[in-house]
């Protein structure tokens, strides 16, 4: 097999429509074609003919696989074609507009003469051309690496049974020992944006933390956590136990950040740490869901926090948070 890679030709898209044909073994196919199996693979899964109106006539035929194959590339190559066409997807990724938005925003009538679909969009952001401009920074999931469609990874894999909630130790359940926090996510009306407000909140003492974040990525997120809890003493940070968000599933790094061990809630379980949902309920007093986080700095959030941390909680034989964290810091140093 050649070391040096070239496309495949239609004259090879013939010959594999008949070796598809008489059901040859993709192993073979490649062997006759002088390719890797993986390119024999690929060629099928992305030049065979679908149609939902004629399911009779599905399957791969050279010629018409060939077709697909030059309109594909035709449609990638609009965005060198057309110098102006980059520069405005750019802008509205710049913009979190996302490239399905772009896509369809391009195609309303008057915006642009020019019309991509949001796989070219996503092609041009992933391909080795433009990877460099890190434009995968302004997508939703800003994923690093492109994930395969249709291919969404169930959450258990991002939450190991060893950070189950059934694991974490009895100590934490019945707070008994201070520097246990509970997490959670503010979430605000989609069409205000993506902006939303973690809440911790330290379960013997219900002192309340806000953070303010631009999105639901979860590094951002965490890395904030990080910063705002470094500065605490390691046994006034011991653990957090999140829900299975998956804002919450960079908690490695956060681990690694300041120490703490993380534990997470079943699924659909919220009661589960209800400390900070009851918490949340007082919270929403303030920043309902309608709350535009525009207007709402972080000093905003710290000015509530102290009032929260300033209130006679009954639980806390009527003392505040404030007064019962500050305790259980100078005790416990």
């Amino acid at each position: 097999m050649s070391r040096c890679y070239t496309q495949i030709t239609l004259a090879d898209r013939r010959r594999l429509h008949q070796m598809i044909a008489t059901k040859a073994p993709v192993n073979e196919m490649a062997r006759l074609l002088g390719r890797h199996r993986s390119t024999i693979y690929r060629e099928i899964r992305r030049n065979t003919f679908h149609d939902r109106d004629l399911p009779d006539y599905d399957g791969y035929y050279g010629t018409l696989a060939n077709d697909l194959a030059k309109e594909r590339r035709s449609r990638l190559r609009k965005l060198r074609r057309h110098a102006s066409l980059p520069e405005e997807i750019i802008s509205q990724l710049k913009a979190r507009w996302s490239p399905e938005q772009i896509a369809g925003r391009l195609l309303s009538d008057g915006v642009s003469l020019i019309r991509v679909c949001k796989e070219t969009i996503y092609r041009f952001i992933y391909g080795k051309e433009n990877y460099s401009l890190g434009l995968y920074e302004y997508l939703p999931e800003a994923r690093r690496k492109r994930r395969p469609l249709r291919s969404r990874k169930p959450r258990d894999g991002a939450f190991p049974a060893t950070h189950r909630i059934s694991q974490r130790p009895e100590i934490i359940g019945d707070k008994s020992q201070f520097g246990h926090w509970e997490g959670d996510l503010l979430i605000f009306e989609r069409p205000l944006g993506h902006a939303n407000v973690t809440s911790l909140v330290e379960r013997k003492s219900r002192y309340v933390v806000l953070i303010k974040n631009p999105s639901r990525h979860s590094r951002p997120i965490m890395d904030k956590i990080i910063r705002s809890f470094s500065p605490l003493p390691a046994f006034a940070r011991r653990s957090f136990t999140f829900d299975r968000g998956t804002e919450f599933a960079g908690f490695r790094a956060f681990e690694d950040g300041i120490g703490a061990s993380s534990w997470f809630c079943d699924p659909s379980a919220p009661w589960q740490k209800g400390t900070v949902e009851n918490t949340n309920k007082r919270i929403r007093r303030f920043l309902s869901g309608g709350t535009d986080l525009a207007t709402v700095s972080q000093s905003d959030l710290l000015n509530l926090t102290r009032y929260l941390n300033h209130q006679p909680r009954k639980c806390l034989g009527y003392r505040t948070p404030a007064e019962v964290f500050m305790a259980h810091l100078q005790e416990d140093r």
